[in-house]
Order: structure tokens, then sequence, then C-alpha cells
């Protein structure tokens, strides 16, 4: 492989780095303003978005590990933003489920939160966006099959 070709992929890697850290550190800083952080606002944005989940599967969908998601779970808890649902059909199973507390703080956040993405992103017109989108994915899949 040309040595260019090693550079190039070295500067794609520290150039996607830099944009995910700016990204992160700003919707952090806001999400944090709000009294949250960030895992406890994914797991609510989760419940908020698709519903009622397993709590055994919550970490895998917002990629955080199992153990964390107990404490997370119970500071949400004890502010009233989520309830623990026993599964009737299966003990072993326990469900986490927004609350109305919960729904109506994502309610007035998620809007903000999405108006602030949309500032973040707006350098690029929506056919850069695509074609991002496009190309991140195909990077990703192809990822995915490989070791490192």
């Amino acid at each position: 492989m040309a040595s260019d070709e090693i550079k190039q992929s070295l500067k794609l890697f520290i150039v996607l780095s830099r944009v995910h850290k700016a990204i992160n550190e700003s919707t952090n800083q806001f999400i944090q303003k709000h009294g949250v952080n960030p895992t406890e606002f994914a797991v609510l944005e989760l419940l908020y978005h698709k519903g009622r989940q397993p709590l055994q599967q919550i970490g895998n969908k917002i990629l955080l590990a199992s153990g964390s998601i107990t404490y997370v779970v119970d500071k949400l808890e004890k502010r009233g933003y989520l309830a623990r649902i026993s599964c009737p059909s299966d003990r072993r199973v326990t469900y986490a489920e927004i609350t109305e507390a919960g729904a109506a703080f994502m309610g007035e956040l998620f809007p903000e939160h999405e108006q602030k993405l949309h500032e973040l992103l707006s350098a690029l017109s929506s056919d850069e966006k695509a074609t991002a989108i496009e190309l991140l994915k195909k990077l990703g899949l192809s990822i995915k099959d490989l070791s490192y």
C-alpha cells in the first residue's frame, strides 16, 4: 500500500476523532446544563422514543456496560423520571419505563437538543450530510467484519 494512502487514512482517523470530540463536548455540556449526565440522557432518550425497555437490554442499546445501568436507572428513578416495572410473565425480567415527569422533561429538552445538533452540523448542506451518512455507514459496516 502506498505511503500516501496510509497517511490519508491516519488523517481521516484524526479528523473523525476531532469532530466526534467537538460534537460530544458540546452536546454533553448542553445536557449537563439541564441537570442530567450524558448516560442518564441516553437512557431517557431511549425510553422516550422507544417506550418500555427490559433493563437487561438498555446497556446494549446505548453502548454502556450493564453494571452501570443499574446505577443510572436508580438515579433516574429517585428523580421520578423512570419507573421499574416487573414483567408479569417472567420474574427474571424488569422493564424501565419513562414516567410522566420524565416524558415532560424530555419533551422540553429533546427539541432543544435536536436544534443544537442541527446548529453544530450546519456547516454541511443537506446533500453533504446525506453523502457523509452514506460514506460513514459504508465505513462502519466494513469495519464490523475486521478484527484489529
